[in-house]
């Protein structure tokens, strides 16, 4: 199964979450576009206990950290969604993690939210709660929903909000997969201990 990580914003939570579903279902991992160093495919694979996950190098690796289509365009480079194939791999599943949020653009045209709409694959989002979330959360769902993209589930990444959880899950009709909570340090452990909670709900 092939999973396309996408989220509310920069720094949500998405590298975190890869490792953990990475974890939960010994999958493959790519990310096929890095804008800026250090790389998130360096971050998850250091983060990976199991020995059956692949790191998939990225199509592009651009220099500058900032939207794609910017950092692309300071390196000469043209980058097209067509362009994009899913890498072919041995194992079953492939956990594949965009840049940014959904309407980060790749070119003057075309945003993150066309890969997993070009390639029919399920998204699942990553949310971190702070004043304003609930409207960034929303907003991406109505798009998400507008080009009729399969969605997992939600992710609940840092300190618990209820209130914000609750608002965003009965308008979205969406489940939630898994509460990341606030945690002092990432390590092995912690990434194994979240994903053995959501491999009960995937």
């Amino acid at each position: 199964m092939n999973y396309f990580i996408t989220a509310i914003g920069t720094d949500s939570g998405k590298s975190l979450f890869s490792a953990i579903i990475c974890e939960a279902l010994e999958a493959d991992y790519w990310k096929p576009i890095q804008a800026g160093h250090p790389r998130d495919t360096d971050y998850v694979g250091g983060l990976l206990s199991n020995l059956k996950s692949d790191l998939i190098p990225e199509k592009y690796v651009l220099n500058t950290p900032a939207s794609p289509h910017y950092a692309a365009e300071l390196d000469q480079v043209i980058m097209k969604v067509a362009d994009f194939d899913i890498p072919k791999t041995d194992n079953e599943n492939l956990i594949i993690e965009g840049a940014g949020g959904v309407l980060v653009p790749i070119n003057g045209n075309e945003f993150v939210i066309d890969f997993p709409q070009h390639w029919n694959t399920p998204v699942i989002l990553v949310a971190n709660l702070y004043l304003g979330s609930i409207n960034h959360t929303l907003l991406t769902i109505n798009e998400l929903k507008r080009r009729e993209i399969e969605v997992k589930g939600i992710v609940f990444n840092g300190p618990s909000n209820p209130a914000s959880e609750d608002i965003i899950l009965k308008h979205s009709g969406y489940s939630c997969l898994l509460r990341i909570k606030d945690e002092k340090e990432i390590n092995h452990e912690v990434v194994r201990k979240y994903a053995a909670e959501l491999k009960n709900n995937l």
